[in-house]
């Protein structure tokens, strides 16, 4: 954060971009890592942030589109298929997660 501050006082584009960047895959880190393990879901940010980068991606190549209707028409179904992959995972992770804590808060015999 430090870092995209320093490159908006000192008006310099790239320094901004570098810096929000690093924010950006400090949050992914951290969001991914609390979704995998089954402890708070983040389907929606986990999904977003790859459907925005292919995004991203196709207009560069391609340049900005007059017509937005066919970017939709990809970014839409791949946004859907990840959102749902990631419920899935989380779901699964989540029922490990309670299974974990059930058998370590179980009473021991002995």
């Amino acid at each position: 954060m430090i870092v995209a501050v320093v490159g908006f006082v000192q008006t310099a584009h790239a320094t901004i971009i570098i810096g929000l960047v690093v924010c950006a895959l400090g949050v992914v880190e951290v969001t991914g890592r609390e979704h995998f393990s089954g402890y708070r879901s983040h389907t929606t940010l986990l999904a977003a942030v790859p459907t925005v980068a292919l995004e991203a991606i196709v207009v560069a190549v391609f340049g900005d589109p007059s017509d937005r209707a066919w970017l939709l028409l990809v970014m839409v179904p791949v946004f859907a298929l990840l959102f749902f992959a990631l419920r899935q995972r989380f779901r699964t992770a989540r029922q490990a997660r309670a299974a974990r804590a059930a058998r370590g808060a179980a009473p021991r015999a002995g």
